[in-house]
This record gives C-alpha cells, structure tokens and sequence, in this order.
C-alpha cells in the first residue's frame, strides 16, 4: 500500500498565507544553512559507533505517551521505484505490533560527522515516532534530534542542542555538559519535543538553577519585554507540563472525521491516542480555559546497552546509513482548529504535512545549522575554525497573559492582568507552522523583515490578531502593548468590530484601553477589523487615520457576548474626540447621580457629591458645544471650547477631591481614571487640525 503526500483536505477555511506556504514539519530545523561554517564528512564506521555509544541518550516519557521510538522500515513499501513509508502504513502497522508487552522495535539511530580540518564532531541522535499529535499540529510521522558536539583531541562535549518544535521556536542547548554524564532527553508528551535534562534531578526540567541545582539549558534570556517579566527567563521551549503549565491536546482528524474512525486504520482506537483527559475537540469548543489538565508525570524509561539495567525499555542503537535508502515518509494533511479574528467570521486554519527525511535537510550534514542560541555559536566560533560567527536574525516576542475583571474597580467596570493558566498558540502568517507558548511567553524567531499578522489563540479563550512590524534595524520586536498580549475566556468575550462599507475615513491604527488595566491592544489596521475584549471592562477606543489624525470612542459592552459592538463609521479629529469627552463625561455623571441618589441624607456629604455631579454636567455642557463649532468647520469656536473644557474638568477634580470621602472607593478610582481619559483627549483636541 503507498500514499501520496500532495492529498489535501480543504474542509476549513484556511489562511492564505498558510495554504501558500505548503512545506514540511521540520522540528528544530534553522531556515537555511550558514555558509560561514566549514565542511564536514562523515567520521568512519568504527569511529561513529564509539561516539554513539558513549553519549546514547537516556530517553524519558510521559506516563501517557502512545508513540515511542521506532523503526520505520517495517512499514516501507516501494513506489515508483522508491522506499517510501505511508502515514496510514505506519499507524496502524505500529499499533498493530503494540501488543501491550512493550512498544514495537525500540530504536534511536545514529549519525556522526567531523568539520574538516578541525577536531570538532558532531553525533546525531535521531528518533523516529509515527505520529505526532499536539496542541499546534498533527503530522504524520516525526522525527527527533540530539547533537552531541565533541572535541576529538580532548574527548570532551562541547555543546548538546536538542530539537524543540520547528525552526521558529528556540532548540533547548547546553554548553560544555559534564563529560562525565550521560545526555538525557524529557520527550514532550505527544510531539517529542526534546528537552535536556543534566542536572541531579533526571525526570525534571529546570529552566532556571536553583540554589546547586543546575539548569537544564544554558539557553540566554528573554529580551524585549523586560517591562512584563519579572526575572531573566531563558529563552527556550523547555517542557511546559513539567513547569506546572497547562497544555491542552486536540484529537486529528482527517476527512471531517477523527483518524481513530479511518478504514484505514483498522489497528488504531481513541484510546491509542493521547488521553482523554488531555485533550480538547477544539480551542472554540470551550467557554473558558480549561483547569483540570494534568501536569507531567514521568512514565517510560529508554536506556541502550549497560545503562539498560536499571531502565524500562532498552533500544537498539542503529546507523542512519541502513535508513537513507528512504526516499520520502508521506501522509495526507491532517486538520485541526484554530481561529483567527475577522469581521466576517472567525476563519480556521492548520494543516500540516509528513516530516521531511532528515538526510535531506542542512543540519544532517552541518549540525551548527541547529544552534539556535547566539551566545552558544559564538562560543564554538571562539574554539573552532570551522564554525561561523552568529549571524543576526529576528525574533518576535510577547508575554500572553489573562484579562480578568479587577476588585479594584466597580464591578464590571475594570479589568486586570494575571499570568496565564494555560498555554496558547501563535501563529505568524510568513510561518506555516504555529508554535507553542512556554510558561505563557510567545517567541518567533527567525523571522523575516516585514509587516506580519501575529495570531494568538488558546483553549476556551477568544482569539487575538494583530499586525506586527519587524525590522531589521531591531532583532528583537515584542508584540502586543509593551510585550504583553492579554486574551480574554470566550465567556466573557465579545467583539468590537471597526467600521464597514460605507465608512470614509482611512483608518491605520487602533488601540483599546480599560480604564483601569490600560492600554490591552494596538495594532495596525487594514479595512475593517476586529478586536474580542473582556465584557467586565469599561473602553476608549482610539483610532487614527492615514495622516495620523486621532479619534476616541466610549465602550460598554454589553454582558451578552453574543452581541458584538461595532464603531460604524469610525472618524477623527476634533470633533470625534469632543464627542468623546462627552460621552465619558455624562457617563460618570449619570453614575455620581446614582451614587447620590442611593445615599441621600441631605447633609454635607450630598452637596459635595452633587457638586461634583453639576461639575460633570458642565464639562458635558462645554465638550457638546466643541464637537458642533468643529463640526461645523469653526476652528476658532471649536478651540475657545475645548479651553473651557480643560477649565471644567479641572473644576471636576476638585469636586471629586472634595467628595471622595462619600463615594465608593472603587468608584472614586473609577472616575478618576475617566478624567485622565477626559483630559487627555480634550488636549489632543486642542492640538488637532483636523475638524
């Protein structure tokens, strides 16, 4: 039986970008090879052995890992006069030979090559699974690697790197490891994902020493975000589930249908994927974030040769050489959800491919290709000839948090920020893979100079989308507002929509500001767009237009999230930003005139509020009579106002100074935050020229 990998399943809408860009799942490949690096040739038989066995990693898995490594030529079949090994072949063949006393054909093959005119070699370490299930994607078959780099005069390892998820997601390396000790690979649940562990505690990450514990990775930190991150976190994919993150599994399907129904896989059943209890249908299925996930518990041990005794399962360690006869490993794309904002609907994306042979990519010959830590490359630059200095390439980051409602504030009138529960998804649109969060940062690296949309999804959570600009002239770009992009639970999500046909204004920007969690998003802005903000928040809108003129608009969303806001005909200048103070001036006043109301004794404390509520009434007086000299195009009119306005609103602050005492403490914070809106916008007034 042979399969061709070009069959497609269009059954969702797909990003065009992401459909344009085809390729492979290539895990932990860079985009292209350093031509600074030197030659290398392949370090003879007897040779390559000796290395393979003294560093063959001990390989550590999930209690509730399905696919283990294997070897892939039980599965091959001839097509067209090539070896080529099918996706259906290759699960169901596996699952048929996983008769419960251990998984089929445990193998971890090897590969070892020196740089020419150096004593610098590098073994590989290449692990072959036939499925990969994950949060960001689903392929067929899956290939892993360790590079072990040694100095052959000394014999000591120089650097290990391990291949995270795909080539825009930092590799998890460490420079000169304990000679001494083994190398020991954590395989993520599900994708094997390849996290090192060296340090005392073998089952465990560490992404940061503690005390004598060493790290795990010697990975250099975050920056860029310094704002958002309380310490120096290195930067690298690590293991999430064994940091105490969250991490929902989504269930493949294929045809409309889950892979586990597929005639095709007569051997393959719910249960031969990943756990239940692990996994979601779809990230939309969700009202909120999931909080029942389990956290990393070790299960399988995979040991070669004397380290066996005390391991689960002994592999065979075998040369890639009896493998490179395979031509291709194929499958058809496989779907999953993932929703991306939009006006007209919120479209679905993510088909990913077969992996790619690993003698067919760079680093199967030029393993520094690999190194994805600068600091690490320069490093290896000092000691070796043969490697290249570290070349500058872009990386976008951002730290992904939740937007909840804050007790500081009236109730659903503020949010706040808190660290996310969950991991999330990103997607970049020059990307055709979307890659996981870690300990709730996004990180893109490797990307090209340009405007970008940045997608950030999660389980239960509404989707996030912007525009990003990335430059040459800066390495690092952090998405979101200050690094931060905070995503909001789909039950307390609804959408504010910008604009439609009839609008006239040529919007470039939009942001969103809660009046007491800030600024939560800024981006760029094409047409009509959309943002999903938490209903317990209280808005400004700002938007600007192509010449970079301002307007502001008042939102209170409505509790049900099925009912999107929609600014129809967006405009700026003057007037809108009156219009503005208007609005957010008579809001506060109807509340001071609540709050009076329900606390009426007729003494002192009432004339200072209702003080404070004619004050306000006054700045509504002045701001309506700005926005219609604007509107009717006299400037002069318009700016005596706008004077009058800041006169008033300075005249409100001193009322509320003198009623704070007699309000609500939330209120009070409430309404101040709205002045400083009132007044910022009123001096933005003031400087416009557009009418």
């Amino acid at each position: 039986m042979t399969e061709d990998a070009t069959v497609a399943v269009d059954r969702r809408t797909v990003l065009g970008a992401l459909a344009a860009a085809g390729g492979t799942a290539v895990a932990g490949c860079s985009a292209v090879p350093d031509e600074d690096d030197g030659q290398t040739s392949p370090v003879d038989g007897e040779t390559a052995r000796e290395l393979a066995t003294r560093f063959a990693p001990a390989l550590y898995f999930d209690v509730h890992e399905p696919w283990f490594p294997t070897d892939p030529r039980p599965y091959a079949s001839e097509r067209d006069g090539e070896t080529v090994v099918g996706g259906f072949d290759a699960v169901d063949g596996y699952h048929e030979r996983y008769e419960g006393s251990g998984p089929p054909n445990p193998t971890v093959f090897y590969h070892a090559v020196k740089y020419e005119g150096s004593p610098l070699a590098v073994v590989q370490f290449w692990c072959y699974s036939v499925f990969d299930q994950f949060t960001t994607n689903f392929h067929w078959h899956d290939w892993e690697v360790l590079h072990v780099f040694v100095d052959t005069e000394t014999g000591d390892p120089q650097l290990y790197v391990a291949s995270s998820h795909s080539r825009s997601v930092p590799n998890n390396e460490f420079l000169d490891p304990d000679p001494g000790t083994t190398p020991r690979i954590l395989s993520e649940l599900g994708s094997h994902s390849s996290t090192l562990s060296v340090n005392d505690v073998p089952d465990r990450f560490q992404r940061v020493g503690i005390g004598d514990l060493l790290a795990d990775i010697t990975n250099t930190a975050i920056e860029g975000i310094e704002d958002v991150v309380d310490a120096e976190i290195p930067i690298a994919y690590g293991l999430p589930r064994d940091e105490g993150s969250r991490l929902p599994y989504l269930v493949p399907e294929y045809e409309g249908e889950p892979i586990y129904d597929h005639e095709r896989l007569p051997s393959v059943s719910r249960a031969s994927l990943i756990d239940a209890e692990l996994t979601v249908r779809s990230y939309d299925a969700l009202t909120s974030p999931p909080t029942d996930l389990p956290t990393r518990e070790t299960g399988l041990v995979f040991r070669y040769g004397e380290q066996a005794d005390d391991a689960d399962v002994q592999y065979e360690l075998v040369s890639s050489d009896e493998i490179e006869h395979i031509a291709e490993f194929v499958g058809p794309q496989l779907s999953f959800e993932f929703d991306v904002p939009d006006v007209l609907e919120d479209a679905v994306a993510g088909h990913i491919t077969a992996t790619e042979t690993p003698w067919n990519q760079p680093r199967y010959e030029n393993p520094a290709v690999d190194i994805t830590v600068s600091y690490h490359r320069e490093a290896l630059a000092d000691r070796y000839d043969a490697i290249g200095e570290p070349r500058s390439i872009n990386t976008v980051v951002s730290r992904i948090t939740e937007a909840v409602t804050s007790d500081e504030a009236p109730e659903n009138e503020g949010l706040t920020t808190v660290e996310s529960s969950v991991e999330s998804v990103v997607l970049l649109e020059s990307d055709p893979e979307a890659a996981p969060t870690f300990d709730g940062f996004a990180v893109v690296r490797d990307v090209p100079a340009g405007d970008h949309r940045l997608t950030v999804n999660g389980a239960g959570r509404a989707p996030h989308s912007e525009r990003v600009a990335v430059s040459d002239d800066e390495t690092v770009t952090a998405a979101g507002v200050g690094g931060e992009i905070p995503l909001v639970a789909r039950d307390h999500a609804t959408k504010v929509e910008l604009g439609d046909e009839a609008a006239t204004t040529d919007l470039s920007r939009v942001a969103v500001e809660d009046d007491f969690a800030g600024r939560l998003y800024e981006s760029r802005v094409e047409g009509n767009d959309a943002v999903y903000v938490h209903t317990g928040g209280a808005y400004t809108t700002e938007v600007r237009d192509s010449d970079d003129a301002v307007g502001a608009y008042r939102i209170n969303p409505p509790a049900d999230t099925g009912s999107a806001v929609r600014i129809e005909r967006p405009e700026t200048g003057k007037a809108s930003l009156a219009e503005f103070v208007v609005d957010v001036a008579e809001e506060t006043r109807e509340e001071v005139a609540a709050q009076r109301d329900d606390d009426s004794d007729g003494g002192g404390s009432e004339n200072a509020v209702q003080g404070l509520e004619r004050a306000l009434a006054a700045v509504v007086e002045a701001a309506r009579r700005a926005a219609e000299r604007a509107r009717a195009g006299e400037r002069g009119n318009a700016d005596k106002q706008l004077e009058t306005v800041v006169e008033r609103l300075q005249r409100v602050e001193d009322r509320l100074a003198e009623a704070r005492n007699d309000l609500p403490e939330p209120f009070a914070r409430a309404t101040n935050n709205r002045l400083k809106q009132a007044d910022r916008r009123t001096e933005q007034a003031r400087r416009e020229t557009k009418l």
